[in-house]
């Protein structure tokens, strides 16, 4: 099969060297021309996925109309908020048999819509049918070495998540399917704001009651959220939500705890950008939450504390404060 993969950061390069193992031709798209020609010479993704051999025959290009002109499979792993403006250069382009694959995570600011629904907005040849999203605990770097992995395929087209799953599978990546697109996709891109307020409680030296309060509190107010944009709740107990919310809460992988725990050490959000290599999603995500609170009337106070310290300057340890003195209520 035929496979293109947008995106050659971390996760796009462990994904196409991955479909290649399983037999299918792959097109590697970078943006940039320096990481193209740089994957090319030493068949290696040194600024994004270092270590790991990218075979000669995965085709690595930065034309995109060409890496899109005759493929099954389109993974798009662009950060959200530059995925319109990539697929904005190929609207025109017909892509009635193509299935559309996302493995990014987030909710785009401004429009509020998750990738599926962007995909959709951008591209007016294409049905929900032709979309699958691909999310769960997954950090790259343990994908890319092969250690055992499980994730979650979810369309509204149950035949379109089980061809996910027969394409992706393999000894070390398990793949499971769901029909509830929308509750994987807002799982794994709420869990990332909850991230970096696990993060921020790591930085700044509490323990770790703090941060399962701040993680098993999260649960609710994602699926809270959830349920009102139409998922189910139960998919938030599943692999995209309390599975991917447990890893990206505690790992050394994760871009956004990281990001929270620099800024729980006192350290400024710009400062923290400006030396990381890869987009942390959950930065821009949380504006786009607190955007969908105040939409759907729907108190979130764990991100809504995350959006004060990241976007108001709030002191991490007063949002903790303010978290904990909150009025008295049941638990469920």
């Amino acid at each position: 099969m035929n496979i293109t993969v947008l995106g050659a950061g971390s996760w796009g390069t462990t994904l196409a060297v991955l479909l290649h193992s399983n037999a299918h031709q792959v097109i590697l798209w970078s943006y940039d021309q320096r990481l193209t020609e740089k994957i090319k010479e030493y068949h290696e993704n040194t600024d994004f996925l270092p270590g790991i051999t990218i075979p000669t025959d995965i085709e690595v290009t930065s034309d995109l109309e060409y890496a899109v002109a005759h493929p099954s499979i389109i993974v798009t792993a662009v950060p959200t908020q530059y995925l319109r403006r990539v697929l904005n250069n190929i609207r025109t382009m017909k892509f009635h048999n193509v299935l559309f694959v996302n493995v990014a995570k987030g909710i785009e600011n401004d429009s509020l819509m998750t990738i599926s629904q962007i995909l959709q907005d951008v591209l007016p040849n294409i049905t929900g049918k032709q979309i699958v999203t691909l999310s769960g605990p997954s950090f790259a770097n343990e994908v890319s070495r092969q250690l055992p992995t499980a994730v979650v395929a979810a369309s509204i087209s149950k035949d379109a998540a089980r061809e996910t799953q027969n394409v992706f599978m393999t000894p070390y990546f398990r793949v499971y399917s769901s029909e509830d697109i929308r509750g994987v996709e807002l799982a794994g891109s709420l869990k990332n704001v909850i991230a970096i307020g696990a993060g921020i409680a790591d930085g700044a030296g509490f323990g770790d009651n703090t941060k399962a309060a701040i993680m098993t509190r999260a649960t609710v107010e994602i699926a809270r959220l959830g349920k009102l944009m139409g998922a189910r709740p139960e998919t938030f107990a599943g692999l995209s939500g309390i599975g991917d919310l447990i890893a990206t809460c505690v790992s050394k992988h994760s871009r956004n705890r990281h990001v929270g725990e620099e800024l729980g050490k006192g350290r400024s959000l710009k400062e923290i950008l400006k030396e990381m290599v890869m987009v942390a999603e959950g930065v821009p995500t949380t504006r786009s939450v607190h955007d969908l609170s105040e939409r759907f009337h729907v108190e979130l106070p764990i991100s809504n504390q995350v959006y004060q310290v990241l976007f108001d300057y709030k002191d991490p340890i007063i949002a903790t404060s303010d978290l904990m003195t909150r009025d008295a209520k049941d638990e469920l």
